[in-house]
């Protein structure tokens, strides 16, 4: 590997000079604050917003130091990110983390299937989040050698990967419900959703809920309610879940917190309290889950953690000091179960509290 794509220098004042069209003197005197300079408040920022683009800084020897500089490449549009903030919590998280790491982190720009770099200085390495299909991977691997994919893996024999643990985390939720007295459950979430490519594939969360219920002998396919994950459409699937006299479970395992806070409206609206009437268990657990009324009960992904390790690994395969790790890792985080007030025992009289009575009696 050539060690000049490891590492990248500072940008000098004759890159930023070629890059904002000023002279280098220019440039040199807004940097130093010369207060016998004369420069519009236009020129002055596009000084200063390219020396933080570009990652200048002054040096005490006249040189220039090594960072760092990764791209971040991202699933969903911003506003697609307020409708399921999972993902607009892992770019904060590392952003944050290559904050305190003094490592330099520019948004890439999609257009379509490619992805290109608004400066233009080389990258380190890559932090894609979420899923992509094969030619938005492609376009990413002419940016930079060096990728690492957050919440999906689909390119095991280049790239590192950060991915949570679904199966664990499905059967903490599972186990808690069964624990409190629960056998009526249900889920809420889509029966597909797309995959590490970008294709379509059976929903994972959902296939294990079934596996799960399946092998204790407790599956009701009456108490899937299937909805993408959103809080709106899920609301609205609830309430005509509960219009047509559909069976009630007494708790409610969701996809993602978008599902839970619908499922908690629509519940609420018809009358009925949660958890003394239906419990919730939530998937994600980001801040919105313990501002919920009542707040959730949730399985963690551990958002923070996954940012923080995929930094971590791209910082491994970038460094050029010490230990420079050359193969690929797939890293699967344990996620947790966080118990919070939207889960209780299933309510007296519930054909759940019967068949808890009937274990007792035998």
């Amino acid at each position: 590997r050539n060690m000049e794509k490891a590492v990248l220098m500072m940008a000098t004042l004759k890159e930023l000079a070629a890059y904002t069209n000023l002279s280098i003197a220019t440039i040199s005197r807004i940097l130093n604050n010369d207060p016998t300079m004369v420069a519009s408040e236009d020129t002055r920022r596009r000084v200063l917003e390219a020396a933080g683009a570009l990652g200048y800084k002054k040096h005490n020897k006249g040189k220039v130091s090594a960072v760092l500089r990764f791209g971040v490449a991202e699933m969903l549009t911003p506003a697609e990110q307020l409708e399921d903030p999972f993902y607009l919590y892992l770019k904060n998280f590392v952003a944050q983390e290559c904050m305190e790491q003094k490592i330099d982190l520019i948004p890439l720009l999609r257009d379509g299937e490619s992805f290109t770099c608004p400066y233009p200085l080389p990258l380190n390495g890559i932090i894609a989040i979420g899923i992509f299909t094969r030619a938005q991977i492609e376009a990413l691997h002419q940016l930079s050698d060096t990728l690492v994919f957050v919440d999906s893996s689909p390119d095991e024999a280049r790239s590192d990967s950060v991915v949570i643990n679904y199966r664990l985390g499905i059967e903490h939720a599972l186990d808690h419900l069964f624990s409190l007295g629960h056998r009526q459950i249900g889920f809420v979430g889509p029966a597909d959703k797309l995959d590490d490519w970008k294709q379509p594939a059976p929903e994972v969360r959902r296939q294990l809920f079934i596996h799960f219920m399946s092998a204790r002998n407790d599956y009701d396919s009456s108490f899937l309610i299937d909805v993408s994950t959103n809080a709106a459409l899920t609301e609205r699937a609830v309430t005509e879940h509960l219009r047509q006299g559909k069976p009630l479970p007494t708790a409610f395992l969701t996809a993602n917190e978008e599902n839970a806070i619908g499922t908690v409206r629509a519940l609420k609206a018809a009358g009925l309290s949660i958890p003394q009437d239906v419990s919730i268990i939530s998937f994600n657990d980001t801040p919105l889950s313990e501002l919920m009324e009542p707040p959730l009960t949730s399985i963690s992904t551990r958002v923070q953690e996954m940012s923080s390790i995929a930094v971590h690994l791209l910082t491994e395969r970038s460094s050029s000091t010490g230990y420079l790790r050359d193969i690929p890792v797939k890293l699967i985080v344990p996620p947790t179960l966080v118990v919070r007030a939207s889960t209780a025992a299933p309510p007296v009289g519930s054909a759940s509290d019967d068949m808890i009575e009937m274990q007792d009696d035998g």
